[in-house]
């Protein structure tokens, strides 16, 4: 995976890929081909049993700026209804591949983090941040809805209804003491020590359970649209199934042994 991308940089260190947008002197803006190249990427990612965590991290100071003003948005002002269609399905296929690629994925964001690159945050599993980060869903500045990418869905659940609102309808930047106290970001951390922060985090979960993992990504994701009873029963079985893995049986028997497990994703 990491000799097949074009349009963004990707690094697999063991278990743990590192990617990020690799046009650091305009603050990592999106294009049409980053958008589809990053879809299909995460999309992959489902069959690759050798990545087991992702970690989104900045390029230059800045996560990302968002849709390309010259490379994007221009060309959206010459569309029809059907290209424009095409290309918000897209835009929103990146979210989906995203949440369900079945790896845990860790944004590291400093700088600027605008646009689609805050629903790429928004749509990661944790978000560390540094002092500098500046993250605004600034759709409504540009004079669309707020409601893009699956942010009018996700955003409330991770900050809360009104909270989301606000950052919605005025399209203002959440700064990096905001985003942990509203529990967007897990952690604050200095930018010396961001990636290597999301980068040991990210080796920690690549090192646990990986098909359990799985689970819990998946889980985290489903549950959303279920009753209490329905998530209940889901977990149940997806619980039993967890069980009849060797990852169990591993850590019984390693706790009998008082060692340390070693987890194989099986």
């Amino acid at each position: 995976m990491q000799d097949q991308v074009k349009h963004f940089n990707c690094q697999i260190s063991g278990a743990v890929a590192t990617i990020s947008l690799n046009r650091p002197e305009r603050k990592n803006p999106l294009t049409f081909d980053s958008y589809a190249e990053l879809r299909d990427w995460f999309w992959a990612l489902r069959g690759a049993d050798d990545i087991n965590a992702v970690v989104f991290a900045p390029n230059g100071g800045n996560f990302s700026s968002g849709g390309d003003v010259h490379d994007i948005i221009g060309p959206l002002t010459e569309m029809n209804m059907k290209q424009l269609l095409s290309f918000t399905r897209m835009t929103g296929d990146l979210v989906k591949a995203m949440t369900q690629c079945g790896k845990p994925i860790i944004a590291a964001v400093d700088g600027v983090c605008a646009g689609a690159g805050a629903i790429i945050a928004m749509a990661s599993d944790l978000r560390i941040a540094t002092p500098e980060a500046k993250t605004a869903f600034l759709f409504n500045r540009v004079g669309l809805a707020g409601c893009d990418m699956g942010a009018c869905a996700i955003l409330p659940r991770i900050i809360g209804q009104g909270r989301a609102a606000e950052l919605l309808y005025l399209g203002r930047s959440m700064s990096a003491e905001e985003g942990h106290a509203w529990g967007f970001f897990n952690q604050v951390v200095p930018a010396t020590e961001l990636l290597q922060t999301a980068q040991g985090l990210a080796n920690r979960i690549a090192a646990g359970p990986s098909f359990a993992n799985m689970m819990t990504k998946t889980m985290l994701a489903q549950e959303w649209s279920m009753s209490i009873e329905q998530a209940i029963e889901a977990e149940a079985q997806a619980q039993a199934i967890c069980m009849q893995g060797q990852d169990f049986h591993r850590a019984y028997h390693a706790f009998v042994a008082k060692e340390k497990p070693v987890f194989k994703g099986d």
